[in-house]
Parts: C-alpha cells; structure tokens; sequence
C-alpha cells in the first residue's frame, strides 16, 4: 500500500502544485478575511475543480472564518481537505459485485486521444490479477493498428480476444462477443469501442447500436457504459460525460493521463456538478498503473507535501 500511495502521489505532483502549492504560498500567515478567499477561490476556479464546488468549499470557510473556527492556514488546509473529501464520496459506487450475475460487460467510450485502448488492456491485466476471469472485444474496426495493439495487451494478460476484419459491422463483433462471453462464462467483458468525437451525432448512434445487440443477449442490468476522460482536458471534460450518457448512459469514469498534468481538480468537478463516480484513475504508462478510485487516497495525495 505504501508503495502504491507514493506513485500516487508521484503522479498527481503537477496538480498538487497547481492547486494547493499556490494557496499555501498565498496564505503565509494571512488572516482569514474576504481578501484571502477571493484569492483562493480564484486559484481552485482556475485548477478545473468548477464553479459549484469551488462556491461550496469557499463558503464553508468563510463561515467557519467568521465563526473563529478556522484562523490560520492549518484550519484552510484542514477544510479545503474535508470539503474535497466530501465532494469525492458521495457518489461512492461497488466497482465490481461478486454477487452479481455474469458476465458483466463494460462499454468503454470515449472521445479519441484518451487513451482508450491502452485503458482496457490495463483493466484486462487489473481483472485477471484479481480473479476475474475477462474477454476482450476489439470492436474498433476504424483502426487496424488499435485492434492488433489490443491483441497485444491481451496477449500480455492471458485473457481471451475476440476480433474481425478490419472494417467489420462494430455491432456484429460486440454481439459475437457477448454470445462467446455468455458460453465461456467469462466474468466480465470488456468493449472497446471506437474513439469518436461527441459532437458526431452518426458516431453516437454506432454506440447505442452497439449497445442495443448486447441486449439481445445480456441482460441491461448486466451492461455498464464506462466512459473514459483525458485528465488533461479539463472543464471540456464536462460536456462529454453529458454527450455520452445521453447516448448510452454513464455509470463509471474513467480518468486517464493524471501523471502528466496539472489539471486533476477536474475530478472533483465532475463529482459535484455531474453526479457520476470515478471508476478507475490512470497514473502512469506501465500496465499496472491503473488503480481504483480511492477518493481518501486521493485527497491525501493532493495535501501531503
């Protein structure tokens, strides 16, 4: 665990800085007044962490500032981790049941350049480690090169790969898919879908027919869309969970690249004003650096120094 937190913490150094490292340096012995949380709240509007939680947690300090509870940067540190705290809980969710029936499947969508087909192959390696029993379905036909790289992953995982042709009906390989899921009786299945962008309303409907034949033979309550987010991307972040759960749903995120940039408030963003829990976090390019959310983890990781 110990060395699990540290190259968490490694990883979230850029946003820690951005955030935190500024508020610290900004506060240097500074009363509490109306000045001081004008200037903190500008700096976590400007760190992606949005509009609604950044009023949430400024005016739990103004009160507590006014009430002489909070006087000095310990007590700020101390609040702005509660708040953050808080925020990041309330959407707590099971990430896999083991008293649910099998095979659960994962739609996994996403804008391209998030680093999705690099993701399932890291959820692949995640599941078996963990018991699970996977299966891969490569229904990114657009893209030769990201079938024969998620060939690879899987090959790397020992989990069972399911392809075709390139240019293949997407639909017709997810169907076949979850046919062989239900025979095999695998744990969970894993679907790659195509990158697209969410402004293309003829891509969307490709994921909803997509998920309309795994229907036909999967229960909906076994099939959860899981979208994945650029961690880079920041407030942008926000219109496509609401693009995509209008299409399919959004029961889970997914946030990619968090090692490689300063704008990991944006999690707390989309927690407070969109209501969806984080899945998994990656923090890195090997094929273990994909890990639960852990929402204490995570605020722990952005306030020790």
């Amino acid at each position: 665990m110990a060395l699990g937190f540290k190259k968490l913490k490694e990883s979230l150094t850029k946003t820690r800085q951005n955030i935190f490292g500024k508020i610290g340096n900004l506060i240097g012995g500074r009363k509490i007044d109306d000045d001081l949380l004008d200037e903190i709240e500008e700096i976590l509007l400007k760190s992606d962490i949005g509009v609604a939680a950044t009023e949430k947690t400024i005016e739990t300090l103004r009160e507590h500032a006014k009430s002489e509870k909070a006087t000095d940067s310990d007590d700020v540190f101390r609040l702005l981790k509660k708040q953050l705290s808080e925020i990041l809980t309330k959407n707590r969710t099971e990430v896999f049941s083991e008293k649910a029936a099998k095979p659960i499947v994962w739609m996994i969508t996403g804008v391209n350049g998030t680093g999705k087909t690099t993701t399932v192959g890291k959820l692949a390696h995640y599941f078996k480690n963990n018991g699970k029993s996977v299966m891969i379905a490569a229904c990114d036909t657009f893209r030769a090169a990201a079938v024969e790289q998620l060939g690879i992953w899987a090959e790397r995982s020992g989990v069972t790969f399911v392809k075709a042709h390139s240019g293949a009906d997407p639909a017709s390989i997810a169907y076949d898919a979850a046919n062989s899921a239900v025979a095999k009786e695998v744990d969970i299945l894993l679907i790659d879908t195509a990158g697209r962008l969410h402004t293309k309303a003829n891509l969307m409907k490709e994921l909803e027919k997509i998920r309309r034949v795994t229907e036909k033979v999967i229960p909906p309550e076994q099939i959860f869309a899981k979208l994945i987010i650029d961690g880079t991307t920041g407030q942008n972040a926000l219109s496509q969970v609401k693009v995509f759960t209008d299409a399919v749903g959004c029961d889970g995120l997914i946030v990619t690249k968090l090692d490689g940039t300063a704008r990991g408030g944006i999690i707390v963003a989309i927690a407070e004003d969109l209501s969806v829990p984080v899945d998994f976090i990656g923090i890195g390019e090997q094929i273990e650096d994909i890990r639960p959310f852990n929402s204490e983890e995570y605020v722990e990781a952005l306030f020790e120094s």
